[in-house]
């Protein structure tokens, strides 16, 4: 048995062929897709990377493991305590680790662990490789190390080999050698200017007006990557910078499927082919991050393969990304560990259930790092709870109709109170069975409100006020400021 995992960093499924994009971006990707079982509500229970890869690798919601941020107490995974043997549980119960136990050399082409000190990423595999680049990594800078590594394994079995590319992530890195596929190709319908001037209003990090964050900052070594998005022009520049980056590694993607091609291997590759977490391209009026809890961010692409095991076709049932360990469980035939919280789907895919939309009834998913939100995915309905909104001015509460508004461009929460406390109740049964389920007492998600708010936005408000200030947009200060006061005098 062979398990090639490629997890592809901030991969929106709607920028794919195989999902339905008109821009042809994955063409390799869709091969293997047509031949898959392929999700289309599959979620990242905790956005974005750090808490993501961390949930992924420990089977365990970041409200249990204690990684939901990217800096502070909250971007540090929790100590099992005095029940702690002479390995902790990752030694066994990681994905890497029980795949190990499974049977399988496991081996892992990535430089995450570097990129946030997540030690514990590298947890039950006998080889690590990091590509050295902290995640700016550009895909001829990964694929090397890859086929050298499929090369010099040619002919042996029983692998799991986990290999990240970085390419969709900011700032778009595909080399100018690569041209642009995609110059004639109209962008996205929905992406109108009517559109583009609602969204110069918007304020906060990666908005139309500072792409780079918190301003609009551009880098010669990336032409590909836009400081803001004054006209269509610039948008044209936005949205085809990271369509590149998706297809330039795609490219890459496929010369592996072309090595293990010759190997003769392929025929009965089990192929998963997923991402950290999606970007946001537009939804909420933010380009280029994934810095919510939302649709355009916490939803990803996953495509399982596995050859006279699984039923290709498309499951529309409502996932967590952690889902798959015990779905791998069943699957291999071994007992599931207590630790886990995930959910296995192994009945839907090896045609047990004939009902495509099987999945959860509802999945909570979160964001402390750029903001600090959880929202309810349920029916047609993402409802979001903001407790610090990152400086975007977000509502208290917000409410989208993903059926007639998949690009979340309407928030009719005040139009469906009865559906918001509907979300509200699930949401309070999930955090009341997941505090019952564990030993510790304490929500990250305080932690990180009690340290001063998310990561990504703390310190930046006063010099961000100046700026807004300066750019004609200073009807928006005041209401930053009543919201967050002691951010603001802090850092004066």
């Amino acid at each position: 048995m062979r398990i090639l995992l490629l997890d592809l960093d901030s991969l929106n499924p709607r920028h794919l062929g195989c999902y339905g994009y008109h821009r042809n971006t994955s063409p390799n990707i869709d091969k293997i897709a047509a031949e898959s079982a392929q999700f289309t509500n599959y979620y990242t229970s905790d956005a974005p990377c750090f808490p993501s890869r961390t949930a992924l690798m420990t089977g365990q919601f970041g409200i249990r493991n204690g990684v939901v941020g990217h800096g502070g107490t909250a971007a540090a995974l929790r100590h099992e305590g005095e029940d702690r043997d002479f390995k902790d549980k990752l030694a066994h119960e990681s994905l890497p680790a029980f795949l190990r136990k499974s049977g399988l050399r496991t081996a892992l082409i990535s430089p995450f662990g570097e990129r946030h000190s997540a030690w514990h990423f590298y947890a039950g595999f006998n080889e690590m490789y990091n590509t050295g680049e902290s995640g700016m990594e550009s895909a001829e800078e990964v694929t090397p190390t890859v086929l050298d590594w499929i090369q010099r394994n040619e002919g042996q079995d029983d692998w799991f080999l986990y290999v990240n590319y970085w390419d969709p992530h900011t700032p778009y890195r595909a080399p100018a050698s690569f041209g642009n596929p995609f110059a004639e190709e109209p962008l996205p319908a929905w992406m109108t200017e009517e559109l583009l001037e609602s969204n110069k209003l918007k304020v906060g990090p990666h908005s139309v007006n500072e792409i780079n964050m918190f301003n609009s900052d551009t880098y010669p070594k990336y032409p590909r990557y836009p400081g803001q998005i004054t006209n269509m022009e610039d948008m044209r520049m936005m949205i085809d910078g990271y369509d590149c980056g998706v297809r330039y590694m795609d490219e890459h993607v496929g010369s592996i499927f072309e090595e293990l091609s010759r190997q003769g291997v392929m025929d009965d590759l089990i192929v998963i082919i997923t991402a950290d977490h999606g970007e946001n391209m537009g939804e909420l009026g933010i380009y280029g991050e994934h810095g919510t809890a939302d649709q355009g961010t916490c939803r990803i692409p996953m495509l399982i393969r596995w050859p006279e095991k699984i039923e290709p076709g498309v499951q529309e049932g409502l996932h967590y990304h952690l889902d798959l360990l015990p779905t791998l469980a069943n699957l291999l035939d071994r007992e599931t560990p207590r630790s886990w919280d995930g959910e296995s789907y192994a009945h839907a895919l090896t045609g047990a259930s004939e009902d495509s939309a099987e999945g959860r009834p509802y999945l909570v998913i979160s964001q402390m790092a750029h903001v600090c939100q959880r929202s309810v995915r349920f029916g047609n309905w993402l409802y979001t709870r903001t407790y610090h909104d990152g400086y975007h001015l977000f509502h208290k509460e917000m409410l989208y109709d993903l059926a007639t508004d998949p690009y979340e461009l309407h928030d009719v929460a005040a139009d469906y109170p009865e559906v918001c406390k509907q979300a509200v109740y699930n949401l309070m049964q999930w955090h009341d069975e997941r505090m019952a389920s564990m030993p510790f007492t304490v929500d990250p998600l305080w932690t990180v409100m009690k340290e001063g708010g998310p990561h990504h936005a703390k310190g930046y408000l006063p010099a961000y006020v100046k700026r807004l200030e300066a750019t004609g947009r200073a009807h928006a200060v005041p209401e930053l400021m009543l919201r967050h006061p002691q951010e603001f005098r802090t850092n004066q």
